[in-house]
């Protein structure tokens, strides 16, 4: 209660009658009087002043009642007021969700893409939007019927979007189930109290085929005339407003196609399926962002052939070779053509046929040509290349639109049907002493040959065919001239071979034709006297190879060497046709002595020498030395820790050690001094034990031992120097 004010009053809708305010009278007020909007259920009581709710409020019909109290006197005059009373009324949750369909319907395309929203449900609450009470959540209750464990949909609780999942994007065909059904519930208090009125609804949807399809195979003829670009095909996007592009398979120098933004594919040029004859590249469909919407489709061109290319020669001309004894209809060669129109279709079928020949003698056709294949073959008789060497043939090469003139040549090739014939059947004999020089000529020897010169069938081969066991001589040709040459091959021995009687061939390098065979023309015969050369005595060696120690004695016997005489003579020494054993010592260090005899006959006697290498095997007979390249010293003064590194060396093989030992001499200074520590089989440190040198020049005596077999030992002093010393730590 209170004295007579302006006030405002929040007052929950429903609930039924209700006292708002006790206003207070304040003399000479006796009463109070209200009007404005009371909605027949609001008023005041004149004489006590409550302010009351005869029903309830509804803030569906009202939201705000609008109000004017004053009081007055006991005449009805008005002692305070009017003062504005306003009663809000505050909305409870007392109206469930509606939807605005009875029922709903929808399409969706088979591989949408989830979570694009296809269709979607709405509904209103009557409650105040800006309360929980109207703030509404969608979700699906019921999904009809739901083969997998996942629903196919899904929906946006808060805009009431219904979009395929991933499982329907992935599943979702009309072959296998055409139609759904899915009831959606909604709730408000935006879901979340149990208390939250609901209401449900019926969503049909039905599925449709992608309309996201690869077209099939686009098939376009090369070469077109029409105006371009040409629309060839069509691709359609499951979702409108997308962009399309196309991206290539393969790398090309260009794309010659293109596509709009209604998914019209066009060829941009005309292609040549020479060039290249199938194109496959692809066809993506993205949203404004950028981001693919569909999966890319393969779209595959071929190019068509038509007949725009002529045949082509292979080779122009093309030569064949062909031998007299060819006989009618033998195969003689093939005329090669190609066309590069589409292979095994009628516009690369070529077919051939003989134009001309050239000359048309003994007739004008001597050839034939298999229409379909080129293959060319003799028509009816064997040529003869006395007739003609060449022929020239003018072949026609066709299409069905275009000719070609291959030429070809045919050359006649002469066949080996003539034997060698001698010019003489015996060319006598000759004499020659033993010691001819191998290479010397000793008969030139000619036959001749009918066949065409410079071929095969009449290129002269000579050879000793009976008489030289040994071939001892060789028979040489002039390709030119087909003379042949009869020459020395190995050294003639009187001893052994006194006499040859040679039978020698003539023959060819060509195999001779069935029918003609080598007889008596192509042999000759010829016999050669050997004479005896006095030879000197030989060596049953031209090398005799001794090793020895270099320490052996003087006068020892090194090698006894022996030799004969081919004649059979006698040789003066021990045995009979043996040179007389020569024995070779050491006269001195230097020199070696051969004690021997010499061949005795004839008018002079016969000499001949041998070779002997003596290989000498070293001894353990030099002591090993210090190494004295560079001079060795230490800087001036010492400081300590210095050491400078010694080489030993040995004349001696070294074979003989292994490694060398260094030690001081038993010398009290010399290990009071210095000490050596060994660095490898050759090398070691000398360092001084002290810093207290003076500037001069010390002898160290070190002893070395080569640990040969046996071993040598050496005491060398060697010289170091204590020296001042430059800046490049050289001594000055």
């Amino acid at each position: 209660s209170g004295p007579l004010k302006a006030m405002n009053f929040s007052v929950q809708e429903g609930g039924g009658p209700r006292i708002l305010h006790q206003f207070t009278l304040e003399p000479p007020a006796v009463s109070f009087r209200m009007s404005g909007e009371k909605a027949g259920i609001i008023d005041i009581e004149p004489r006590t002043g409550i302010l009351y709710i005869n029903g309830s409020l509804d803030w569906e019909t009202k939201k705000v009642h609008k109000l004017q109290v004053e009081s007055l006197d006991g005449s009805g005059n008005i002692v305070k007021g009017p003062f504005a009373v306003t009663i809000y009324v505050e909305d409870i949750n007392d109206n469930p969700p509606e939807f605005d369909q009875p029922k709903y319907f929808g399409v969706v395309r088979q591989n949408s893409r989830p979570g694009k929203p296809f269709m979607y449900v709405h509904a209103t609450d009557r409650d105040d939007p800006t309360t929980p009470h109207a703030q509404l959540s969608y979700s699906i209750l019921h999904h009809f019927p739901n083969p997998y464990e996942k629903m196919l949909f899904q929906i946006d609780n808060a805009t009431g979007e219904i979009s395929p999942s991933r499982t329907g994007s992935y599943y979702l065909d009309p072959q296998k189930q055409d139609t759904f059904t899915l009831v959606v519930s909604v709730k408000d208090m935006a879901g979340k109290t149990t208390n939250a009125f609901t209401s449900s609804v019926d969503v049909i949807i039905f599925v449709m085929g992608s309309l996201w399809k690869a077209p099939p195979t686009i098939y376009i003829k090369e070469n077109s005339t029409q105006v371009h670009p040409v629309n060839i095909s069509r691709v359609q996007s499951n979702e409108p407003g997308v962009i399309y592009e196309l991206f290539e398979k393969e790398k090309l120098p260009r794309l010659p196609f293109s596509i709009n933004e209604d998914g019209i594919i066009y060829v941009t040029e005309p292609l040549d399926r020479e060039e290249k004859d199938t194109y496959t590249f692809f066809v993506v469909s993205k949203d404004n962002k950028g981001e693919l919407v569909d999966k890319p489709l393969q779209i595959h061109v071929i190019v068509e052939d038509i007949n725009d290319n002529p045949p082509v020669c292979q080779q122009n001309p093309t030569v064949i070779e062909v031998q007299e004894n060819e006989i009618g209809g033998s195969n003689i060669g093939t005329v090669f053509a190609t066309d590069m129109d589409k292979k095994d279709t009628l516009n690369s079928r070529l077919q051939f046929q003989i134009q001309s020949q050239e000359p048309g003698f003994p007739s004008t056709n001597l050839f034939y040509i298999q229409q379909d294949t080129g293959d060319l073959q003799l028509s009816g008789r064997s040529l003869n290349k006395r007739d003609s060497a060449k022929y020239f043939l003018k072949v026609l090469v066709k299409d069905t639109k275009f000719e070609t003139i291959c030429d070809v040549e045919v050359h006649v090739i002469d066949i080996n049907d003539q034997i060698p014939i001698f010019e003489k059947s015996d060319y006598a004999n000759v004499t020659v002493a033993e010691n001819i020089p191998v290479g010397t000529v000793l008969l030139e020897i000619q036959a001749t040959d009918g066949d065409e010169p410079g071929t095969g069938s009449s290129l002269i081969i000579y050879q000793v065919k009976e008489g030289d066991p040994n071939n001892t001589f060789i028979i040489e040709t002039d390709s030119e001239t087909n003379r042949g040459f009869v020459k020395i091959n190995k050294a003639l021995d009187f001893e052994t071979m006194p006499v040859y009687n040679l039978v020698i061939n003539a023959t060819n390098s060509e195999p001779l034709v069935p029918g003609v065979q080598y007889n008596s023309s192509s042999l000759t015969t010829f016999k050669i006297f050997v004479t005896n050369v006095d030879e000197p005595p030989v060596f049953l060696n031209p090398v005799y190879k001794r090793e020895v120690s270099e320490d052996i004695p003087v006068n020892t016997l090194v090698m006894t060497v022996e030799a004969y005489d081919p004649e059979g003579d006698s040789v003066q020494g021990k045995y009979a046709q043996r040179l007389a054993c020569g024995k070779i010592l050491f006269l001195q260090k230097s020199y070696l002595l051969v004690e021997g005899g010499r061949v005795v006959g004839y008018n002079a006697a016969q000499k001949s020498k041998a070779f002997l290498i003596l290989q000498l095997r070293d001894v353990n007979d030099n002591p090993p030395q210090i190494a004295t390249d560079y001079p060795t010293f230490f800087c001036y003064p010492v400081s300590g820790g210095e050491r400078t590194l010694i080489q030993a060396i040995d004349a001696d093989e070294q074979f003989f050690y292994s490694k060398f030992t260094f030690t001081l001499a038993d010398e009290m200074n010399a290990r009071n001094n210095w000490e050596i520590s060994k660095l490898n089989a050759t090398h070691a440190y000398l360092s001084p034990k002290h810093a207290n040198f003076e500037e001069k020049t010390y002898e160290v005596p070190i002893i070395l031992n080569d640990n040969g077999n046996p071993s040598l030992e050496n005491k060398v002093n060697l010289k170091v120097s204590i020296c001042k010393c430059s800046s490049e730590n050289s001594c000055f």
